[in-house]
C-alpha cells in the first residue's frame, strides 16, 4: 500500500488521481499507524520550508515517518519541498530539515538565471536507475521552484537539470528518495516516474 502523507500541505489529489488510474493499490493518509505500516510513502510538499517543516511536527507524524523510513526502511518520495525537507536545513528558512539525505537547499543565483522562480519544463538528466526507467529520451518534467538541493554526497545527486547552473533534481540515499519537479504535473514521464517508484 502506497500511503500519501497528509500533514496539511500538498496537492494529494494530484497524486492519488494519478494512482487510481495507474490502478495501483493507494491512500492518503494522517493516521501514524498507517503510515508505519505502509509499503511506500509519498511526501509531497508546496510553499516554504520552514513552514512544511512546521505543519509536518505539528502533524505528529514526524515520529511515525521517522520509524517508517530510518528503522522498517520503507521506500519514500519527496517531491518538490517534500524534497527540500529531506536535506539537514534550507537557506529559505532556519527550521532543521529530516536529515535523511546530508546536504543544505541553496537558493539560486538571481544573477545567473533567467527569472525567479524556475517555473515551466526543463529536460533531466538521469542515469538508467529504476526510478527513471522506460521514460522518454530527452525527458522532461515539470517545475516551479527557487531553491535547489547541494548533496554533500556527490551519489546522493542522481539526476540534474540546467537552468542558469547545471544543479541536483533528483536525490537518492538507500530507501529515501526525492525529485524536484513536480511528477504529478508532468504527464507522461511523470506517470512513468511514479509508476516506477510503486515497483521499487
Amino acid at each position: 500500500m502506497i500511503t500519501i502523507v497528509n500533514y496539511g500541505l500538498g496537492n494529494l489529489r494530484a497524486f492519488s488521481n494519478v494512482y487510481k488510474r495507474l490502478n495501483i493499490e493507494h491512500k492518503i493518509s494522517s493516521d501514524p499507524s498507517e503510515i508505519k505500516n505502509s509499503s511506500k510513502l509519498i511526501l509531497p510538499g508546496v510553499g516554504a520550508f520552514d513552514h512544511a517543516m512546521t505543519l509536518l511536527q505539528e502533524s505528529g507524524l514526524r515520529s511515525a515517518l521517522d520509524v517508517a523510513v530510518l528503522e522498517r526502511k520503507t521506500p519514500i518520495i519527496g517531491i518538490c519541498v517534500g524534497m527540500q525537507m529531506l536535506a539537514n536545513g534550507s537557506d529559505e528558512g532556519n527550521l532543521p530539515g529530516l536529515g535523511w539525505i546530508p546536504g543544505q537547499v541553496r537558493k539560486f543565483d538571481e544573477s545567473k538565471v533567467p527569472q525567479m522562480p524556475h517555473m515551466g519544463w526543463n529536460e533531466v538528466e538521469a542515469p538508467d536507475l529504476p526510478i527513471f526507467k522506460e521514460r522518454e529520451e530527452h525527458s522532461r518534467f515539470y517545475f516551479l521552484h527557487s531553491y535547489y538541493f547541494e548533496c554533500e554526497t556527490p551519489h546522493h545527486a542522481i539526476a540534474h537539470a540546467t537552468y542558469g547552473n547545471r544543479f541536483t533534481c533528483a536525490v537518492n540515499r538507500d530507501n529515501v528518495y526525492g525529485v524536484q519537479f513536480h511528477p504529478e504535473k508532468s504527464h507522461h514521464n511523470g506517470v512513468q516516474l511514479l509508476r516506477n517508484f510503486a515497483q521499487l
